[in-house]
């Protein structure tokens, strides 16, 4: 078994086939979305391939080490901007075709009219444990 992160991208642009930005879905466009994309965490909790996932707000800030007490903080991600996280799950599966399979279905989550939005979603491996040589 290996764990992916599935990084869902918020997109103020229109997305690739959807040409709806999702901050003028409507309240049921967003609550099908969101069904969506449980059901799909709940269907591989049956599986045992689902490990967590989270939405994050829109708001935060950026925050950096300076060297000189307290670190600076900076606002930001803005809303406003064309891209920033949205939020992310975690699987944990036999191969990355699998990973693959399973963000490619994730992609197909409605957007505006139901129609399913296409959207990219970043998959990266979880960094493991190099191998070590034993005598």
């Amino acid at each position: 078994m290996a764990k992916y992160l599935l990084l869902k991208h918020y997109r103020g642009a229109p997305a690739a086939n959807n040409d709806v930005p999702m901050d003028q879905w409507t309240p049921e466009e967003i609550t099908a979305h969101i069904q969506y994309m449980n059901d799909f965490a709940a269907r591989l909790e049956t599986t045992g391939e689902f490990v967590d996932g989270q939405a994050l707000a829109p708001e935060g800030a950026w925050v950096r080490y300076d060297g000189e007490g307290r670190p600076p903080v900076t606002d930001g991600p803005f809303a406003e901007t064309k891209d920033l996280i949205a939020g992310w799950m975690i699987i944990d599966v036999d191969s990355y075709e699998r990973a693959v399979d399973l963000a490619g279905e994730l992609s197909a989550a409605p957007g505006a009219g139901g129609k399913p939005i296409h959207e990219w979603l970043e998959l990266r491996p979880f960094l493991g444990a190099h191998p070590t040589i034993t005598e």
